[in-house]
């Protein structure tokens, strides 16, 4: 690899149509992609490891920019985001799932291990992968090889996560220019670009996301409407019968059942009026 080969992938173990309401949050504009049956990947757009930093300093490196994304998407997320990056001195990975702390590993540039041998450990266990077999030649990578550079480590880890489901397209992978990963990921069937447009925008999609899933009959649609209609004509009498009989518990659950049915109805309207917008 060479100083113009820097490049960065973010692997998340979920479709695209779940990274998608996340992606929009990191404010970055990135490519999102199918990457197998159980995989997405997001390719950013950009390059913020180089010109000037956030402080107006120097720029961050490459590592430090994909730990940090793949951190805040996992923090939102029930699924592992594996954060890939290269450059002319060294490759790595940065494994984020959930709350914990992050787990990564470093080549130099010719293949020389430098990271922790647990740190293969922890991510083997953390995705899920066989404790012997796969573990074995996680393994293999943090030994010496004179004949595998860094580039070559990076295409053996992937190799193990493809008996997970993961799948990368000719070109989308370690050793490529940030601009080459783009073009490639840009022509994918499904491919879709992703870019931030507002907190009013995140919201709707976010919504749109909660809709489309298992959920979506329970929060709009005819389903939805009736239960909060239900739950208006169950609140009001509930409510009234509690307050006659000077019953507390009859009275807040009447008002519990009336807010429920409310907001319902109000989230539907809601809903309707942004579209129309």
């Amino acid at each position: 690899m060479n100083a113009t080969s820097t490049g960065a992938l973010l692997l998340c173990r979920a479709d695209p149509e779940t990274v998608r309401p996340l992606a929009h949050l990191l404010r970055e504009q990135m490519l999102l992609t199918r990457a197998g049956g159980e995989w997405s990947a997001l390719v950013p757009e950009g390059k913020p490891w180089r010109g000037t930093g956030p402080d107006g300093g120097d720029p961050e490196p490459v590592d430090r920019v994909l730990g940090g994304w793949a951190t805040a998407l996992a923090v939102g997320s029930t699924w592992p985001v594996l954060a890939l990056w290269w450059d002319g001195d060294r490759a790595g990975y940065t494994l984020a799932a959930g709350f914990r702390r992050t787990v990564g590993y470093i080549w130099l540039a010719d293949g020389t291990p430098v990271g922790e041998d647990e740190a293969m450990r922890t991510f083997a266990a953390r995705l899920g992968l066989d404790p012997v077999l796969d573990l074995q030649a996680l393994e293999e990578l943090t030994r010496p090889d004179p004949e595998s550079d860094a580039e070559a480590r990076l295409r053996g880890l992937l190799a193990v996560l493809t008996r997970t489901g993961l799948t990368l397209a000719p070109g989308l992978g370690p050793g490529e220019s940030a601009d080459r990963l783009r073009s490639v990921a840009g022509v994918q069937r499904g491919a879709e670009r992703i870019e931030w447009a507002g907190w009013r925008d995140a919201v709707r999609v976010e919504l749109d996301a909660v809709e489309a899933g298992s959920l979506g009959p329970w929060v709009r649609g005819p389903r939805a409407r009736a239960i909060a209609a239900a739950q208006l004509a169950a609140g009001l009498p509930l409510l009234l019968w509690g307050v006659r009989r000077r019953s507390g518990g009859w009275a807040a659950a009447g008002a519990v059942l009336l807010a429920q049915g409310a907001l319902g109805l109000a989230y539907h309207r809601a809903r309707e009026a942004a579209e129309r917008s």
